[in-house]
């Protein structure tokens, strides 16, 4: 069934492999030994145990569910219904349990969180401490009538007490929600207005680069627009005692939480497909769309992907750098289960020095570091060689996401971070909270590639006609279900939106929207959106082939690249962003582009270099490839609410340049 052509990518080249016994002490290659056990087998490798555990899906997840020894009140009669239905399998059907008890399980004087904000000095609290505080919150809440079902939400930075806030809810059986405070008040709208939450919390602002931003004049507009809320909790941050007295039905945190001398939570035991999640997607092509997300299918997903992928203990410290507007956010809290220590960082990245991030893993002995691709060239651009300037002893693995990792930011991290750590870039979405691709302990690692598809994740490049293909580019898919896909989208009785999203190309199969090779050893090689992939001629060309290339040019500081519709063709466009005091000269459009040729190819050669002042970026830093395509092409964009910049789109309109040849 599977063609196997030669390659389009470079070749494939080794940059590390972990020794036996990294191997043999990972959870990995224990979990890999329990299968041969039960069943008999003798599997040896990764690629042995992923090809089982897509073959015997509900066996797969059985053994998972005893090896993470998910905390449930009640057994499940079933694994799944049935492997054919996509979407809305039933998973783990007659199970009763809690996502915050499971989280919440290690209640000791180990330290679960460590938070750094860019003015203050680090403040830890243990995992008795975090279970107290949940308490807390969590008996306010129940007091003020939080019930099963009702949406809390948070307008909050990186900060413990929304981790906290978050374990309160959903310890009740209340589903959570959140934006980043650097949103609007449109884009807070966009979202909360569609879930009408009951409870709000917020911090009073937040710092960057050094600068108090204030949230509250903000919430005084929001709260004006959301009639659904009982109450608002303020936490202090940008300053002790803030004032709250303009905010209808607002309390200050110290005062919503209660307290006893011997606190404990009562867990509602809820179905495993109760919702705990409300996401949201990027919102660019109208309102955004709300996915939710069931407690269970979230929590045995993420303990997959950090028990197993991460190879997280209880005795590693993990960070990522996210806000609380982003998947990693909700990927990350995830790590209370296994026991791990947990650090928070809100703030700038490069404040006030590109080092602040590693002055953090050296001080916090941070194991597994988690940041995005973008963050990692902003950081080569610095000329920051982390590994010569920082102890980084502890370091075991660096997971990147968010974009394509270029093979050159993958020699970054080997050369001037570490040259013995397990580089995780991994690939998945907001839509399923999790990864169809990401790292394996027990593996290689080549450059430019992520390192396995995930277990019980089967997932296929598909071609032109909607076949599996290896060493050649094309669609990502999964071909069966999987826990943590959403298990409905909100306001969708009809379920039209849901199909709409995924299923509208290939019925039955998830259609992701990135554009993928898979390679001959099982890597995965990322080439950007299929939705923004370039056709010049026919031949289909990914985003990030062009990217990785420009992108480390100095005299470049941003670029975006779309397909021009042109003359029953398609045209490369390039977009440019030029540092203060560089011209794009002739010479530089000329050097840009041989540079294309020689790495890439003639196809991938831009056919105009457009400099502009401004590139537009989602709410999550995601370069918005869509809309600049539609504006130049003179087509709507219907929600620049949506932009972390909208007012960079009219740079791209009625542009000469793109009239002429």
């Amino acid at each position: 069934m599977t063609k196997n052509k030669p390659s389009d990518s470079p070749k494939s080249r080794l940059l590390w492999s972990p020794d036996r016994i990294r191997i043999e002490n990972s959870n990995m290659f224990r979990f890999m030994k329990v299968i041969n056990q039960k069943f008999n087998r003798n599997f040896s490798d990764y690629a042995d145990l992923y090809q089982w555990s897509i073959d015997h899906i509900p066996d797969f997840w059985a053994c998972l569910w005893d090896f993470l020894q998910i905390k449930a009140s009640q057994p499940y009669d079933r694994v799944i219904d049935s492997l054919d239905k996509m979407p809305r399998a039933q998973w783990f059907s007659g199970a009763r349990l809690n996502f915050a008890e499971n989280l919440l399980q290690f209640r000791d004087q180990q330290v679960a969180l460590i938070f750094k904000g860019e003015n203050q000095d680090c403040l830890k609290m243990t995992y008795a401490q975090l279970y107290a505080e949940v308490a807390g919150v969590a008996r306010s809440m129940k007091s003020m009538g939080i019930q099963p079902g009702d949406r809390v939400v948070g307008f909050m930075p990186n900060l413990p007490q929304t981790i906290v806030a978050m374990l309160g809810a959903v310890s009740l059986g209340a589903t959570w929600s959140s934006c980043s405070p650097d949103f609007g008040i449109k884009g807070v709208l966009d979202r909360f207005g569609q879930i009408q939450p009951s409870l709000l919390f917020t911090a009073d602002g937040y710092w960057f680069k050094g600068r108090k931003i204030d949230s509250l004049n903000r919430i005084s507009e929001i709260l004006k627009s959301l009639p659904s809320l009982k109450k608002v909790v303020v936490v202090p941050y940008i300053d002790e005692n803030p004032s709250i007295d303009h905010l209808p039905n607002a309390v200050h945190y110290r005062d919503f939480v209660a307290s006893q001398p011997d606190p404990t939570i009562e867990f509602a035991q809820l179905p495993f497909d109760h919702p705990l999640y409300i996401m949201y997607s990027s919102g660019t092509t109208g309102l955004p769309k709300c996915m939710v997300q069931s407690a269970g299918g979230i929590l045995i997903h993420h303990l997959k992907e950090l028990v197993l992928h991460t190879d997280l203990k209880r005795e590693d410290t993990i960070f990522y750098f996210t806000t609380c507007g982003w998947m990693m956010w909700n990927w990350l809290v995830s790590s209370l289960a296994a026991g791990a220590t947990l650090v928070l960082f809100d703030g700038n990245p490069f404040h006030p020095h590109p080092g602040t991030l590693w002055e953090l893993a050296e001080q916090e002995k941070i194991s597994v570091f988690g940041t995005s691709a973008g963050y990692l060239a902003a950081l080569q651009n610095t000329g920051l060689k982390p590994g010569r300037e920082y102890d980084l002893a502890s370091l075991k693995a660096l997971l990147s996401t968010g974009s394509p990792l270029s093979v050159e930011g993958f020699d970054y991290v080997y050369r001037e971070i570490k040259d013995d750590l397990q580089l995780a870039s991994i690939c998945g979405g907001t839509d399923i909270n999790g990864c169809f691709a990401l790292g394996n302990p027990m593996g290689p690692v080549y450059a430019g590639e992520l390192q396995c598809r995930g277990l019980a994740m089967k997932v296929f490049s598909f071609d032109e006609s909607g076949q599996p293909v290896i060493n050649k580019q094309g669609e990502l898919v999964c071909t069966a279900p999987f826990p943590s896909m959403p298990i409905y989208f909100w306001d969708d009785p009809d379920g039209q939106k849901y199909l709409q999203a995924y299923f509208n190309v290939y019925p039955g199969v998830w259609r992701h929207g990135d554009y993928i090779e898979i390679t001959d050893h099982g890597g995965v090689i990322i080439y950007g959106r299929s939705d923004t992939t370039l056709n010049p001629g026919g031949v289909r060309i990914g985003t990030a082939e062009i990217y990785r290339l420009v992108e480390l040019m100095e005299e470049i500081a941003d670029c975006v690249v779309v397909g021009q519709d042109w003359k029953n063709d398609v045209r490369v466009i390039l977009f440019v962003v030029m540092p203060e005091g560089v011209a794009l000269s002739p010479e530089l459009k000329d050097r840009i582009k041989k540079t294309i040729r020689l790495n890439a190819s003639p196809r991938h050669v831009p056919a105009k270099i457009i400099e502009v002042p401004d590139i537009p970026y989602t709410l999550n830093m995601k370069k918005v490839e869509l809309a600049v395509k539609k504006v130049i092409e003179g087509r709507p964009v219907l929600n620049k609410d949506a932009l972390r910049n909208p007012l960079s789109l009219d740079y791209f309109a009625n542009l000469k340049e793109l009239q002429k040849e």
